[in-house]
């Protein structure tokens, strides 16, 4: 598999000349945030798109101007950089959207701190000048391409940030599935159903799935059972060159999701196969970002007792 793709540090980092905004749909704080931001960077010299449904669903609450709006296909061959205000899931949606073009994200999230969307919204304009002077940490992070085959035919394929999980569905009966890793059947289980997932995705449904928690930078995928019927199946990590292959044995409502935002519908023997994508996706982090700070703040891990 080419991997060659994925962006380098230093193309991540490079300044941008032009930047793309794009919000969460349907949310009113999200408007003045758009609004500021799109100030801000024209009076640097930016060159300033807004993502179409952005503009649509956010933008037009505020007299902005004419900023040039589009698709996010047309953001990806437009924009050097992306920012993305919102959460965590308005920043999954963008990456699988962007990760073809080698897009730069940077998150600005406008609650809490979220696992990717780092900076928050009272840091913002300070953060802008410290993205503007080249000052961000790249780090680049990688995907899953999932497609689903059935009667030996590619019937749906996409892409996905955090993970692609298959489950059983609406009903409250178990799915039955056989996991196979680069062609070597694994086992046969009966469960909820199986998260596969990037390290990215460790902290998310994995998370509360028991699942291991990933730095960014292992190359791994972790294969997470959810609430299987023998006890002695537990989380597996694969690398990131190995192939996965589900295959439905029986099920009677089994789905598989992307992100927890692309649902498709499966059928008995259906298989998902599940590799890493050629594409990555690197994030821009504030000066002094830490990951190990950022899931103590997160996860409320106890600090460091003080010296008496």
């Amino acid at each position: 598999m080419n991997h060659d793709r994925a962006p380098a540090l230093a193309d991540c980092a490079h300044l941008p000349r032009t930047i793309a905004l794009i919000g969460k749909y349907q949310s009113p704080d999200i408007a003045e945030s758009i609004r500021v931001l799109a100030k801000y960077l024209h009076e640097r010299g930016i060159t300033v798109l807004i993502e179409e449904e952005t503009a649509r669903h956010v933008v037009s609450q505020l007299t902005l101007g004419s900023w040039a709006s589009g698709s996010f296909a047309w953001l990806g061959a437009h924009s050097d950089m992306a920012i993305v205000v919102g959460g965590d899931g308005t920043m999954l949606n963008a990456a699988r959207q962007l990760a073809r073009y080698r897009v730069p994200l940077v998150g600005v999230n406008q609650g809490r701190l979220g696992f990717m969307t780092d900076i928050a919204r009272n840091d913002m304009l300070t953060c802008m000048d410290d993205l503007l002077d080249g000052k961000f940490v790249p780090e680049t992070r990688m995907l899953l391409d999932a497609e689903i085959f059935r009667g030996g035919r590619s019937v749906v394929s996409n892409l996905a940030l955090n993970d692609v999980v298959v489950d059983k569905g609406a009903t409250g009966r178990m799915i039955e599935f056989e996991l196979s890793i680069d062609g070597e059947f694994i086992y046969h289980l009966r469960s909820d159903g199986l998260i596969v997932s990037t390290p990215t995705g460790s902290t998310a449904y994995s998370l509360s799935a028991n699942g291991p928690i990933l730095h960014p930078q292992v190359s791994a995928i972790a294969l997470v059972p959810l609430c299987p019927h023998a006890l002695s199946n537990r989380p597996i990590l694969v690398g990131d060159r190995n192939e996965v292959e589900i295959r439905i044995v029986y099920a009677t409502d089994s789905r598989s999701h992307f992100d927890g935002q692309v649902t498709v519908d499966l059928r008995n023997d259906d298989r998902v196969r599940i590799r890493r994508s050629e594409y990555s996706i690197c994030l821009l982090h504030p000066p002094g970002h830490s990951y190990f700070a950022m899931l103590r703040e997160k996860l409320h891990w106890s600090e460091r007792p003080k010296e008496h």
